[in-house]
């Protein structure tokens, strides 16, 4: 199985900024589409941010224009960097291919993001 480590989160002020980390155990250019979720209690887990294989993104609509994602193929690591945040930001955040769980991925631990007002 290929692992999945979320890192970087925490408590951050209204407007503040954050880099999230994933790191994979495999190959993440054999996986292709990468994407960053985050699932915010009482709510159903939410593709936020997206990167193909070619660089390519896209984001959410309630991410677009704050959210930033990139990917090191070099160092199988996808980022995350998130800014102007919001406390409707608030989540636990994790990443995963696009579609979740391709070449035997599992969901990790994910990593806390709080914002307060």
């Amino acid at each position: 199985q290929v692992q999945l480590v979320e890192s970087g989160g925490g408590l951050v002020q209204l407007g503040g900024s954050l880099r999230l980390s994933c790191a994979t155990s495999g190959s993440i250019v054999s996986i292709g589409a990468m994407g960053w979720y985050r699932q915010a209690p009482g709510k159903q887990r939410e593709l936020v941010a997206v990167i193909l294989g070619d660089g390519t993104t896209n984001y959410a609509d309630s991410v677009k224009g704050r959210f930033t994602i990139s990917r090191d193929n070099a160092k199988n690591t996808v980022y995350l960097q998130m800014n102007s945040l919001k406390p409707e930001d608030t989540a636990v955040y994790y990443c995963n291919s696009v579609p979740p769980l391709k070449k035997n991925l599992t969901w990790g631990q994910g990593t806390q993001v709080t914002v307060s007002s």
